[in-house]
Order: structure tokens, then C-alpha cells, then sequence
């Protein structure tokens, strides 16, 4: 007994000894992983809490930029009344999966790029904007500002041709009510109008194929890459200037000033909405038009006109939307970051 006891206890001890390294070894992997691509980590989860946070605000802005409403209560009151609580929340299928993908994409480019611009300017110019960005108390200008709008902007060119068939079809679901809806309108569009009414995602998706081809995704194309080359440029240069002004003022690191990032977060999404709400309810109304004609018929584009009052209908919505949307994502995104920043590479 006392010999089979012996070897128990060796047995048992060998086996501790073969098994831990191995359990060590498989949570080391995912912890390597997440600090390769904490970008790309913290970007997607931030990402799905600000898109269903502020989704309803989405909504009422989309059917204001396309129907005629009284105003933002009005927009709520009618959506409310036709279509319940539901209605705010039609089409956040596709947002929910383009959104978290399109940004997850879009910060990893943006990284990369300002990285690579920042490269060159130091190169050619004898100035880094990163290394300027990173001194104590240094204050944005004209060199940091091009590097991160540059950067922003090739970040937007890049997700246009992915987000483009997703936010046509969240369109879509959040006019298709009003479309089927709508009076005096010709039978033969009328009739297509219909076909989309209370569709999912995907039955969405696959009616404008069906109706429009495979291209038909692809609608209102170039106002969208336009949209968001100039709309994603502001919108870093914003972000990151405003957030390195209140950094500077306040005296503290950036990682250690929540305010800052909140305040810059909020403050990015209002300044590029207003300098770029033109070109978006252009395109709105452009791909509204088009979900109503059939393949190889010719859709007419509105005019783009800036300062024109009924260009700028819900811009109040969607700047206390994207406010709301930009400081959750960016609080959300900074903490996420710098809590994967400070995990162990490997485990003890």
C-alpha cells in the first residue's frame, strides 16, 4: 500500500506538472491577440454599445431628412402612433453588423494612415504630428491637423465601398412604412414601394437586388464616398485637435482625463454633421428615389445646395445623435484600450 501511495502521489504530481504549462500556454493566446489588435478589439465593442444606444435618434433623423415633419416631436409622435416602439428600432439589424465592421475597419486604416503620413511629413518635412501630439502641453496646428484629416479622409474612402449596400438597406426599413404610405404616387412605384414594406434585413437586401441588380447596392455610390472622405476626415481632425486642446489646458495625460475624450467625442460628431448634412440628405433622398425604380430606369440627383433651408431638416436629431453615438464610442473605446494595454503578456 504504501508503494502504491508512492506512485500515486508521483503520478499525480507528473500530471500537474505536464497539464499546467499547457493551460498557461492556452490563455496566453487569446491575451497576445487581443494586445496585437486592441485597435480593432476596442473599436468593435465600443461600437455595438453606441450604435444601439443612440439608433432611435438614427431613425428620426432619416425620416425627417426624407418626409416632411413638423419637427423632431412631431417625427417621434407620428412614428410612435403608426408604428409602436418597433419603429424606431426598424433596419438596426444591418447598422448593428455594418457599423461595428465599418468602424472596426475604418479605425484600423486610420491608425495605420496617420502613422504613415506622420512617416512622411517627419521625412520631407522635419515635422512628426505624432511626436508633436505626445509633448506635454503642445497645442494642435496646421501640421497635425492635415496628418489626422488626411488620415480620417483615407479611412472614409476605404469603408465607403462596405458600408454603402448596409446603410441602404437600414434606409430602407426606416422609410419603408412612409414609402408604402405615401399618396398620389405613381401605381407602377407605388407597387415596388410596397414590396419593401415591414421586410427584414435580408428580404430588404435581396428586394433592391431583385429589383435593381446586383448593382442596386451599390446606389447613391458617389455621394456616399464623398460623404464620408470629407466627413471622416473632419471628424478625426476634430476628434483628435479638440481632444489634444482640452488635454493641454487641463495640464493632464490624455489617458488620464476622461473629460477631454468625452467632450472631444461629442464635439467631433457635431462638427462634421453640420459642415457635411447637405451631401447626406442628398444622398438620403437620392437612394429614397431610387428603392422606387427598377433596374435600368434613369433616377434623377437632387442638387447639392448648401444653406438652403430644407437641406438641413432633422440636423438638430442627428447632431444630438452623433454627440450621444461619438462621446459613448470614444469613452468606450479609449477605456477599452487602455485596460488591454495594461494586461500581462503572459500569465503567471
Amino acid at each position: 500500500m504504501p508503494a502504491e501511495s508512492n506512485f500515486q502521489d508521483v503520478t499525480s504530481s507528473t500530471i500537474r506538472t505536464r497539464t499546467m504549462p499547457q493551460l498557461s500556454g492556452g490563455s496566453e493566446k487569446p491575451r497576445r491577440w487581443i494586445k496585437r489588435y486592441r485597435t480593432e478589439t476596442a473599436a468593435s465593442t465600443a461600437s455595438v454599445l453606441s450604435t444601439v444606444t443612440a439608433f432611435p435618434l438614427d431613425s428620426v433623423k432619416t425620416r425627417m431628412q426624407t418626409y416632411p415633419y413638423a419637427g423632431a416631436l412631431d417625427c417621434v409622435r407620428v412614428t410612435y402612433n403608426s408604428e409602436g416602439i418597433r419603429g424606431f428600432f426598424r433596419g438596426v439589424t444591418a447598422p448593428l453588423a455594418s457599423v461595428t465592421l465599418v468602424r472596426t475597419i475604418s479605425f484600423s486604416i486610420y491608425q495605420r494612415s496617420k502613422h504613415v503620413y506622420s512617416d512622411w511629413m517627419k521625412k520631407h518635412l522635419g515635422f512628426c504630428p505624432l511626436e508633436h501630439v505626445n509633448k506635454n502641453g503642445a497645442f494642435p496646428n496646421l501640421g497635425t491637423i492635415a496628418c489626422f484629416g488626411a488620415a480620417g479622409a483615407t479611412a472614409g474612402s476605404g469603408i465607403t465601398f462596405i458600408a454603402c449596400p448596409f446603410e441602404l438597406t437600414k434606409l430602407s426599413a426606416q422609410v419603408s412604412v412612409l414609402m408604402a404610405n405615401q399618396k398620389n404616387a405613381d401605381p407602377q412605384r407605388q407597387a415596388i414601394a410596397l414590396s419593401y414594406h415591414n421586410k427584414g434585413t435580408f428580404k430588404t437586401l435581396a428586394n433592391i437586388v431583385r429589383h435593381r441588380g446586383f448593382t442596386g447596392m451599390y446606389t447613391g455610390l458617389n455621394l456616399h464616398l464623398l460623404r464620408d472622405t470629407l466627413g471622416t476626415g473632419i471628424y478625426f481632425a476634430t476628434y483628435e485637435s479638440s481632444k489634444q486642446m482640452l488635454t493641454a489646458l487641463s495640464g493632464k495625460d490624455a489617458h488620464k482625463n476622461p473629460i477631454a475624450v468625452l467632450a472631444a467625442g461629442a464635439l467631433c460628431g457635431i462638427v462634421s454633421w453640420a459642415l457635411i448634412y447637405p451631401i447626406d440628405s442628398v444622398k438620403s433622398i437620392y437612394q429614397r428615389n431610387a428603392l422606387m425604380y427598377s433596374k435600368g430606369q434613369k433616377v434623377p440627383i437632387p442638387k447639392i445646395q448648401f444653406f438652403r433651408r430644407d437641406m438641413y431638416r432633422g440636423l438638430g436629431v442627428s447632431m444630438g445623435r452623433s454627440a450621444a453615438v461619438n462621446a459613448v464610442f470614444f469613452s468606450a473605446f479609449e477605456f477599452l484600450k487602455k485596460r488591454i494595454n495594461a494586461m500581462k503578456e503572459f500569465v503567471d
